[in-house]
């Protein structure tokens, strides 16, 4: 079976279209910004459009580039959405409700589903984040 790599612009747009029309869409992402709850290239996650998006969602955007983020919504004010990787120790981006193609309502980790939390106690971790991280990549990745 032959592989092909499609671009982010494409295939995601694709997912979107097919998000809005009402439909679950799985992709498998890429890169560790999400660590430790979605592994880039492993894990996959499965996506729904909903009317509206709540801090602690996972979701993801369409960024000015155009460039992808499937991050957590850290902060909502009005149709501001501030959005931060878990994965992250700093660095933020920013976005309006508009640009949300997708929130995830379950990742599959092998024969495993999770149905993704709040992430409210990783929040409160934020100071810590950095030393659970270095150790989870030494010890899993």
């Amino acid at each position: 079976m032959d592989k092909r790599i499609v671009p982010n612009e494409i295939i995601l747009e694709d997912v979107a279209a097919l998000a809005a029309e009402g439909r679950e869409v799985t992709i498998k992402p890429l890169g560790n910004s999400m660590l430790p709850f979605i592994r880039g290239g492993k894990d996959n996650v499965r996506l729904q459009k909903k009317p509206s998006v709540a801090v602690g969602d996972i979701i993801l955007v369409r960024l000015p580039g155009p460039r992808y983020v499937l991050h957590r919504l850290i902060r909502k004010e009005g149709d501001r959405l501030t959005l931060m990787g878990d994965g992250n120790i700093s660095g933020t981006e920013s976005c309006r409700e508009e640009d949300v193609l997708g929130t995830v309502v379950a990742i599959e980790r092998g024969r495993r589903v999770i149905v993704p939390g709040n992430g409210l106690w990783w929040k409160r971790l934020h100071p810590v984040r950095r030393y659970i991280l270095a150790i989870y990549r030494r010890l899993f990745i």
